[in-house]
């Protein structure tokens, strides 16, 4: 322990020279660093002292050469301060006389410009006049021209305007008739109500069906042709279709023994009878009511039972393509009232058309008439149109020519404040002043 603290002690003291032989050696670097520093800042002070003598002494040297200039200037500013005053007693004797001169001028100038404003104010007083007096007489042709174009287009209107009202009129009675032609055809479901019961007749319930369906002069019951025979009813159909006969008539024994007969071979034996009655019948209607340049190619059989009518079509398809052949339509209660409602419609339909061509013919008319009454107008307006335009232009003239005297009675009166200086004289005369 104690050798280690021997061997300490020696290391501090070896530690402790060295610092000591360090700070020796830095104190003698630093104290040479000091000196250098100070020999260099003593050199520049010097320099710098030299320097500002030499600068003093310059400066002294050019106040002195100031100095002197100042009085050179000093003396040269007298001499120019008396050359400008005896130069401006020179120029304003002058400008005095030049300012007498230019007011005799003036004045000479004002009598003359006077008198030529009061020649050219008589004579413009009379060009006014006079133009007062033509504009005055244009302007009376001008109204009395307008007032009569007027006049005419009003009279044309209103003979325009009453044509209007009359073809309104026939325009109103055409959509009356429409309106009662309406009125007097008989709905589908007026039709529909008109079912009668089986076994019926058929010229009863067809008349009732014709009756409630068509107006009289499209139908004639018991109508009698050229060659003597007589029908139970015609339709009068517009072209192409033309005049039909309507038979009434129908076999109707043998379809009740048919029916009634419980025995199936009656029953047959019913049934070949009706079937032969029925072609026997279609022929005969064939034949008496299919007349060449009379009737149409075709004629309508009336079965007046639907169970008929049925029956026949379910059962016997021979007889329809034979009443096919034969040109005879086979209808029923329901299918003629479907054939007299399309009937209806076709002839309501060739009515509306007809009154469709009236009114279109009188719109025709009214469009034309409108047409001439718009180029009138056109005309009307083109007139009125130049005569604003010649008003317009005139009260321009009339505008300008009250300001160009308006212009002249304020030069004349005003004439002193009109007429201004020149730039250049006001600045003499506040010069003078």
């Amino acid at each position: 322990m104690q050798e280690i603290n021997g061997l300490t002690w020696v290391l501090l003291t070896i530690c402790i020279g060295s610092l000591q032989a360090l700070i020796a050696g830095l104190l003698f670097q630093f104290q040479k660093q000091t000196r250098k520093v100070h020999k260099e800042t003593n050199d520049q002070l010097t320099t710098l002292r030299a320097d500002l003598d030499h600068q003093k002494t310059t400066q002294l040297q050019q106040l002195t050469t100031a100095s002197e200039n100042r009085q050179q200037l000093v003396t040269i500013l007298q001499k120019v301060e008396q050359n400008y005053q005896l130069s401006i007693t020179q120029h304003k004797s002058s400008l005095l006389d030049q300012q007498q001169n230019l007011r005799n001028m003036m004045q000479d100038i004002r009598s003359q410009l006077a008198t030529t404003l009061k020649q050219h104010s008589d004579s413009t007083n009379q060009i006014v006049h006079g133009l007062q007096k033509t504009v005055d007489t244009h302007l009376q042709n001008i109204t009395g021209q307008v007032e009569k174009r007027l006049s005419d287009g009003f009279a044309k209107t209103n003979t325009i305007f009453t044509d209007v009202i009359k073809r309104l009129a026939l325009i109103d009675k055409a959509q009356q008739e429409i309106n009662d032609l309406s009125t007097n055809v008989v709905s589908l479901q007026d039709i529909l109500r008109n079912k009668q019961a089986r076994g019926h007749f058929g010229e009863i319930q067809l008349n009732q069906l014709i009756k409630n369906c068509l107006p009289e002069k499209y139908f004639s019951f018991q109508h009698t042709f050229k060659n003597g025979r007589r029908a139970d009813c015609v339709l009068f159909l517009p072209e192409p279709t033309g005049t039909i006969a309507i038979d009434a008539k129908f076999p109707l024994d043998n379809y009740r023994a048919s029916c009634d007969n419980k025995d199936p071979l009656l029953q047959n034996k019913a049934k070949s009878r009706f079937k032969q009655d029925m072609k026997v019948h279609i022929k005969d209607v064939a034949e008496k009511y299919i007349i060449a340049d009379e009737t149409a190619q075709a004629a309508v059989l009336f079965i007046p039972a639907e169970s008929i009518f049925s029956d026949i079509h379910a059962y016997h398809n021979d007889l329809i393509d034979f009443a096919y052949q034969r040109k005879v339509w086979l209808v029923s209660p329901t299918t003629m009232m479907a054939i007299l409602h399309t009937t209806q419609a076709v002839l309501k339909d060739i009515q509306t058309q007809a009154q469709v061509g009236i009114i279109k013919e009188h719109l025709q008319h009214l469009a034309t008439d409108f047409q001439r009454f718009e180029q009138r107008m056109d005309s009307v307006a083109k007139h009125l149109n130049e005569a604003n335009n010649k008003v317009g232009q005139v009260k321009i003239s009339a505008t300008k020519i009250s300001k160009r005297f308006r212009q002249i009675e304020q030069a004349e009166i005003e004439h002193d404040t009109s007429i201004k200086k020149p730039a250049l004289l006001e600045s003499l005369d506040e010069t003078i002043e």
